[in-house]
């Protein structure tokens, strides 16, 4: 299975850059604008409505429609697990119901000194079977350009 990383450090304390990220206005503000991201429902493990805090069992219905071509592709995002301490922290999504038949992002957060090492590590299954497969490794060209705005995106609001 393919999988896509990428690092980055950020200039701000890891306190800061794991609360950003645990909150739907993260991923809301690091999403490109070519996405055209919608986020249409966020339900907490429990079943609330919009927690401040995605926690494990945390899912986000929500739907893109990359730079505004063919229908809105939806799929529901759950927060599989979630850890912090010892100057680490991370947590991970997977895809239901989407596009993708596989897509597991792991969003891990290190303290380096004063700055946090943000790293995003993708675990994708293109679609349409066997051709997905065949062209899996390619799906790099199409998810830099996304991973390279959202953590330029990051150190532009968390830097001080």
């Amino acid at each position: 299975m393919p999988v896509y990383t990428r690092r980055t450090r950020v200039d701000a304390p890891l306190a800061d850059v794991w609360s950003f990220h645990s909150r739907v206005e993260g991923l809301e503000a690091l999403t490109p604008g070519f996405m055209n991201l919608e986020v249409e429902a966020i339900r907490g493990p429990d079943g609330e409505a919009d927690p401040d805090v995605l926690m494990q069992g945390s899912e986000i219905d929500m739907s893109m429609r990359p730079f505004g071509v063919g229908p809105r592709q939806r799929w529901t995002s759950v927060i599989t697990d979630r850890e912090e301490g010892n100057g680490v922290a991370w947590f991970r999504d997977e895809m239901r119901g989407g596009p993708f038949p596989r897509w597991v992002h792991t969003h891990r957060f290190r303290t380096d000194g004063e700055a946090t090492i943000v790293e995003d590590r993708l675990e994708y299954e293109l679609p349409l079977g066997p051709l997905g497969r065949l062209f899996g490794p390619a799906g790099v060209v199409g998810f830099a350009p996304m991973f390279r705005s959202r953590h330029n995106r990051t150190r532009e609001i968390l830097e001080k």
